[in-house]
């Protein structure tokens, strides 16, 4: 069984590799603010996906400012983003399937409320 630790980390490196496909430029204040961790946080996920050979690093050649970097997809990056997506998918999935029977439970339950009030 997978952690909750190790799913929450899935789900970063996810929404990281995701945003950069098509995003090589954003900056590790934008993606920090776009995955909803702060940017100390970042800097240890880019350096994680950077020293597992899933992003490499380079110049951002259009920008003015050129200490600014492009975080670019390997070719393992992609295809580590393309297993990662399936298991996100598979497990939003399983989490919408759940989130419907609740729903539909309560439904249930607020209907027979109801009747017992009205009898």
């Amino acid at each position: 069984m997978t952690s909750k630790r190790t799913k929450l980390q899935e789900d970063t490196h996810f929404r990281v590799l995701r945003l950069l496909q098509d995003n090589p430029e954003m900056s590790q204040r934008e993606l920090a603010e776009a995955v909803g961790v702060s940017v100390g946080g970042m800097h240890y996920v880019l350096n994680a996906l950077i020293d597992k050979g899933l992003v490499k690093l380079g110049n951002f050649t259009a920008a003015e400012d050129k200490r600014r970097y492009a975080y670019v997809l390997t070719p393992n990056g992609i295809a580590r983003k393309a297993a990662l997506t399936r298991a996100f998918l598979v497990r939003k999935m399983e989490e919408y399937e759940a989130l419907k029977e609740e729903i539909e439970a309560l439904r249930v339950e607020i209907d027979a409320n109801a009747t017992n009030k009205l009898s």
